[in-house]
């Protein structure tokens, strides 16, 4: 009993939950509670990008006019190029007056027609943006770009995987330093998952005269995972 009484005070400044020290009874009420993190990196599956047009007219009908005419042409180029058109939907429309330098005097009006694309075979990307840039000229607005993974099911796995090993490492440790041994799994959560890129996207700029070469680096993506878990000791 002064043994166990030694250990419950030494482990007593531990950032983890120690229950029933004092406890001689071996019903297995003693636990270890620990959080594990796994971490894996996989290639993206899938380019996202947000783009449409912005054009200034005279008058509300010739503004809407000719943004959705550009914006069809960008449609039909991505299109050509590569992109399924059921990939491409509007995600935004919209019309605003432009004022004078005194800001009181409406002189215009500003359309833009701004669409979402979702471009799953990476090696068309930069030729479906080049397409859409040139198609759309002037008029074109890039808002973002990201790549991202569609399909991370295997990557989550593996991530729990890792997790759980990282937490079960701990806790082996723990019992170790305490002086007793690790024994069934009594509880396990998740805390949550995440994806993030560990590489930022390049673009390069126009080239004069033709249509813009744009340069894209997919990077990797990493997804993290975190489990917290209890286990009896004794």
């Amino acid at each position: 009993m002064r043994r166990l009484t030694a250990i419950c005070a030494a482990t007593a400044g531990v950032a983890l939950l120690l229950t029933g020290c004092g406890s001689s009874d071996s019903s297995g009420d003693r636990t270890v509670t620990v959080t594990g993190t796994g971490k894996v990196q996989g290639t993206p599956d899938v380019l996202n990008a947000d783009l449409g047009t912005e054009v200034s007219a005279a008058d509300v009908s010739t503004a809407v006019d000719q943004a959705n005419a550009k914006a069809k042409a960008i449609t039909d180029a991505m299109v050509t190029a590569g992109a399924k058109r059921e990939d491409i939907t509007t995600s935004d429309l919209s019309v605003q007056p432009s004022y004078g330098p005194e800001g009181r005097l409406i002189t215009g009006y500003r359309a833009t027609n701004t669409m979402h694309v979702a471009v799953r075979e990476l090696p068309k990307a930069s030729g479906i943006l080049s397409a859409a840039v040139q198609a759309g000229g002037n008029d074109t607005r890039i808002s973002s770009v990201a790549f991202g993974l569609e399909d991370n099911t295997k990557l989550l796995a593996d991530a729990r995987a890792r997790a759980f090993e990282d937490a079960k490492s701990r806790a082996q440790q723990y019992a170790d330093l305490s002086g007793l041994k690790l024994k069934k799994v009594k509880t396990i959560s998740e805390n949550g998952s995440g994806t993030t890129p560990t590489q930022t996207p390049m673009y390069r700029d126009a080239v004069p005269g033709g249509a813009p070469a744009i340069n894209l680096e997919p990077g990797q993506q990493t997804v993290t995972f975190t489990v917290t878990a209890a286990w009896d000791i004794g």
